[in-house]
């Protein structure tokens, strides 16, 4: 009894430390003052340094910095890539945030099936800088924006994709009513967090150091207002998948759209 009552003391004393998701704030401004961001170069040399491994058949798939020794497919993701491609002989897409090809490396084994592949990535700054020099070639490319990707692309991209990226935007909304006036016909949505509730709530992600040390804001999207968003645009859900990362609340949630 008294080494519980110990134990008890030493835990609020000194509590362990949190990692995962937690808080409700009422402003994405208030929850960003608390945390320490992602643009830490700390964060982008470990993903770097991990991506380029994968790129030289080093290391077999990376996922937020992470090296796993086996690549962890999400087959719903791969299926949709595929359906994209139907009466098509290529394959155009964009990957909006899409760091320096994580999802299209995860990919590789499919997409290597195909003759010609124009996986645009469209990303920050200092990625897009990185990529041009150390990861781009025939198939993988890099750039500051749509409008510049869309300009310099010969054919029309019909398809974009957002993989764990929506929910680490300020705006998502904002941006994506200006992103879908390029009348993409297939939009896919890929780890991306959600909740049962009728409102879009705001956390912090606190990373464990074992990854790397970093909090930020994310949202958590009501799933009911999300999908209801892309059906206003015009875009009619074919399927959504659950994914099974870990995550303390809510879900970790993917979607595909087609117009």
């Amino acid at each position: 009894m008294v080494k519980k009552i110990i134990n008890k003391v030493n835990s609020l004393i000194n509590p362990k430390p949190f990692y995962g998701w937690a808080g409700n704030y009422s402003t994405w401004e208030e929850a960003n003052s608390l945390c320490s961001g992602y643009n830490q170069d700390t964060i982008f040399q470990k993903v770097k340094e991990a991506t380029l491994k994968v790129k030289k058949n080093e290391a077999v798939y990376e996922r937020d910095s992470v090296i796993f020794d086996k690549v962890e497919y999400s087959f719903p993701l791969a299926a949709f890539l595929m359906w994209s491609l139907f009466e098509k002989d290529t394959f155009d897409i964009i990957d909006f945030g899409g760091s320096l090809g994580s999802t299209y490396f995860q990919n590789r084994f499919f997409l290597e099936k195909i003759g010609n592949i124009n996986w645009n990535i469209v990303e920050q700054k200092k990625f897009v800088e990185i990529g041009k020099e150390k990861f781009q070639d025939d198939n993988l490319h890099f750039y500051y924006s749509i409008e510049e990707c869309l300009k310099s692309s010969s054919r029309k991209i019909d398809t974009i994709i957002f993989s764990s990226v929506l929910q680490y935007l300020p705006t998502p909304y904002e941006l994506l009513n200006d992103i879908l006036l390029n009348d993409f016909k297939q939009i896919i949505i890929d780890i991306t967090t959600v909740h049962e509730q009728d409102f879009d709530r705001i956390t912090i992600q606190q990373v464990p150091p074992s990854i790397y040390k970093a909090s930020y804001p994310t949202w958590f999207f009501s799933e009911k207002k999300f999908i209801k968003y892309f059906e206003s645009k015009g875009y009619k859900l074919v399927s959504d998948w659950e994914l099974p990362y870990p995550i303390n609340i809510g879900k970790h949630k993917g979607y595909f759209f087609t117009k």
